[in-house]
């Protein structure tokens, strides 16, 4: 029996992949399944960067470099994502990492001691509170209601906080619920911030899939420039995931820590794939507007969809590729439905409380997939708890 470090207890998973395999399982023994699971755009990555990613490999890209990334591609991303946010960034103030999460893991790493809390969104990705949890913090929920959109109750936000608050996180657009932020919470949150002290991790990986208005960073709002670490990446605009590029952006000081960690734990970002980074963030958006353009498609599909099964309620979500159903009218808990549905329908979506106890009484489903197989999913779905009622 191996003896882990008391630490390992507290860490968390993803349940996505969990049940990317219990379905995988079910397809080997020849069902058929409907993948609406995982979170990854089903587009190929554009040709342009995959282009670039082969020249470089050609032109030798291949060896380490910078721990805090490529300067080039820092520079663009200070650049590019300075213009897109509405902020002056310097490039000592990027650090590029193997995709997203170390930013999330290493900015909680860096900044949270023993005992310190963590505000974040609940339901909400999973990982944050595995990290709060694994490094010694508290993760404290907030909790998103559907009745408010899914967005902060900036009230409930002021009671949470206490002198032992250390960090507040947010996500907008959201996973798992697609949720949106407007100006007038992120004016609430900065100000408590500001007021408290406190530092904020904005998670903006899915900043370029918006649907309706503008895509705002709290980064811009008075005071919270020295304060926030800024979470983005090319996994879902450019349908990267398996690239595992990265970054953050944050004041010079914490970049300067979370380099140091860089160092400790993966030396560097793969060198080729930061090159073929700085080709999406500079060369040809249309591949990556004309996904979201589709993705908005298949949002009205299958909201509608749901909204047309007993049972189900479902908001149409402003951004990400996800819905979030609330699914109590069908007298069931969200876990027991989730697994109904995907040895039954052969429809594989996840319970919300894989993404925290908050997510009961909902599924999320990825519409990340076609509109053909989107409907037959709806028409399983809907068959199936049909056949249950009876």
């Amino acid at each position: 029996m191996v003896k882990f470090a008391g630490r390992m207890s507290r860490l968390g998973t993803e349940s996505a992949f969990e049940v990317l395999a219990r379905a995988k399982a079910l397809e080997a023994q020849g069902k058929k399944m409907i993948h609406l699971e995982i979170g990854e755009p089903d587009f190929d990555t554009p040709d342009n960067i995959r282009e670039a990613a082969i020249k470089a490999i050609r032109e030798g890209w291949t060896h380490y470099g910078p721990s805090q990334g490529l300067p080039e591609l820092r520079k663009t991303v200070a650049e590019v994502c300075g213009r897109d946010k509405g902020l002056t960034i310097s490039p000592d103030e990027v650090v590029i990492t193997p995709g997203g999460k170390p930013i999330m893991f290493f900015a909680i790493l860096a900044l949270v001691d023993d005992g310190d809390e963590v505000i974040y969104p609940n339901p909400g990705f999973p990982i944050y509170e595995s990290v709060i949890e694994f490094v010694g913090g508290k993760a404290v929920p907030i909790k998103l209601d559907m009745k408010k959109e899914f967005c902060f109750d900036v009230d409930e936000l002021a009671r949470l906080v206490t002198p032992k608050t250390k960090m507040i996180v947010i996500n907008s657009p959201q996973n798992p619920t697609g949720g949106v932020l407007c100006r007038e919470d992120f004016d609430a949150i900065a100000k408590l911030a500001v007021k408290h002290n406190l530092w904020v991790l904005t998670d903006e990986i899915y900043s370029k899939i918006l649907y309706e208005g503008e895509h705002v960073s709290i980064a811009t709002f008075p005071g919270m420039r020295e304060r926030t670490i800024i979470l983005d990446g090319f996994t879902k605009t450019y349908a990267m995931t398996g690239w595992r590029v990265g970054y953050g952006i944050m004041p010079v000081e914490v970049a300067k820590a979370m380099t140091q960690l860089q160092i400790n734990a993966n030396s560097c970002t793969c060198t080729f794939n930061q090159v073929a980074g700085i080709e999406g963030l500079r060369g040809d958006q249309t591949a990556a507007q004309d996904m979201v353009k589709e993705f908005k498609r298949r949002r009205d599909v299958i909201v509608d969809g749901l909204n047309n099964i007993p049972g189900f309620k479902c908001l149409k979500p402003k951004g990400a590729f996800y819905v979030f159903p609330n699914i109590e009218g069908t007298g069931m808990a969200s876990r027991p439905l989730a697994d109904l549905l995907m040895n039954e329908a052969g429809v594989v979506g996840l319970a919300g409380t894989a993404f925290g106890r908050y997510g009961e009484g909902f599924l999320r489903f990825s519409y990340a997939n076609s509109v053909e197989n989107i409907q037959k999913a709806l028409e399983q779905i809907k068959q199936t708890l049909a056949k249950v009622k009876k």
